[in-house]
């Protein structure tokens, strides 16, 4: 084997080399959107536990708040299906009505005094209102990790390696414009 033979032979070892890095590069990628996805669904999963305590903590003082509290358990059945599903775009659409269903709830919980003095009521907002900054967080996380995969699996040469291996893009965790605007308090004590 001459010369010629070594660097063919070099190539060949370079071109492995690189193939099992960009390989390993992707898988690692694709994990990383899993990772994301189970850190958010730890928090979904505590803030669903949470929330029918935080119900029926306020159904002792808000006997006319009736409708309020069915629709904030309505989105949470709404979340706990979608998060079961793992359906990304329903889970969006379902945090947006939970998050407006305990805005009006925390909201409306201002015309209560007794409530907003209760230590189990204070303590439940506050556990539900971290649940809901962690969220925030881990959704941002899981959005860039899904934005890394979706721009690896489709950049040259990733893409040759995704198509083959079949890499998928993953859905990003949106909200809607209106979803994500403010509670009307006007409107809730109009």
């Amino acid at each position: 084997m001459g010369i010629f033979g070594f660097i063919i032979f070099g190539l060949i070892v370079v071109g492995v080399v690189y193939f099992v890095m960009l390989y390993n590069g992707l898988v690692q990628i694709k994990h990383n959107v899993s990772k994301a996805w189970a850190n958010i669904d730890v928090l979904l999963k505590q803030r669903h536990d949470e929330l029918p305590k935080l119900v029926e903590t306020c159904k002792q003082y808000m006997k006319y708040e009736q409708d309020t509290l069915e629709k904030v358990m309505q989105a949470r059945a709404g979340v706990a299906a979608a998060r079961e599903a793992q359906n990304i775009p329903a889970l969006g659409q379902a945090e947006g009505a939970l998050r407006a269903g305990l805005g009006g709830l925390f909201a409306l919980a201002e015309a209560y005094p007794d409530l907003k003095a209760n230590d189990n009521f204070q303590h439940l907002q506050q556990r539900i209102t971290g649940l809901e900054n962690a969220i925030a967080d881990r959704r941002e996380f899981y959005n860039e990790s899904v934005n890394i995969n979706n721009v690896r699996i489709e950049q040259f040469p990733d893409v040759l390696l995704a198509q083959r291996f079949n890499f998928r893009p993953f859905d990003l965790l949106d909200f809607k414009d209106e979803e994500k605007q403010d509670v009307d308090i006007k409107q809730l004590f109009g």
